[in-house]
């Protein structure tokens, strides 16, 4: 009967060692998934406050175009005005502050049409020929598309004629 009690007791040894280490499993899981849960909110937090400011230059940056498209239009003798000169020196703060805050504008006339970064509003080609509204970049994350007009395929063969 003894070694049938030290059988037993070596079963139920074996089965308590195989419980602690399916518990020991089950913990070190529980830390690398709350490890995981940390990185992940420390994470989405500096994307939050990376962006944060996201929403207010989306309702600043067409007013900020619309001046910028207004002083374009002056005449030559306008353009050399004092209130001209000083408006130029107010859009300059502007940008200075924009590029300050990781704002930047797309680069379009010129370019290969990038879907990821502008709207085609006309045109079928591939390269921008014109900028009917810039857009703009936070911190690498296009916040405002820019909307292009395309060279049709027609104007692009033109151009390349001329220029040989």
């Amino acid at each position: 009967m003894s070694k049938e009690k030290e059988e037993k007791k070596e079963d139920l040894l074996k089965k308590l060692e195989e419980e602690k280490n399916e518990l020991d499993l089950a913990h070190k899981r529980a830390l690398a998934d709350y490890q995981n849960l940390l990185k992940t909110s420390n994470k989405e937090k500096v994307e939050f406050f990376k962006y944060a400011l996201a929403d207010f230059f989306l309702e600043f940056l067409p007013i900020f175009d619309n001046l910028k498209m207004a002083i374009s239009t002056l005449s030559p003798e306008e353009e050399k005005s004092s209130w001209v000169v000083g408006l130029r020196h107010v859009i300059k703060q502007f940008q200075d502050l924009f590029s300050a805050q990781g704002v930047e504008a797309i680069k379009t006339v010129g370019e290969p049409f990038d879907y990821h970064t502008m709207e085609a509003v006309e045109g079928d080609g591939e390269i921008v020929k014109e900028e009917m509204r810039p857009g703009y970049t936070l911190k690498g994350k296009v916040i405002i598309p820019a909307k292009v007009i395309l060279f049709s395929q027609n104007e692009s063969e033109e151009k390349k004629l001329k220029e040989k």
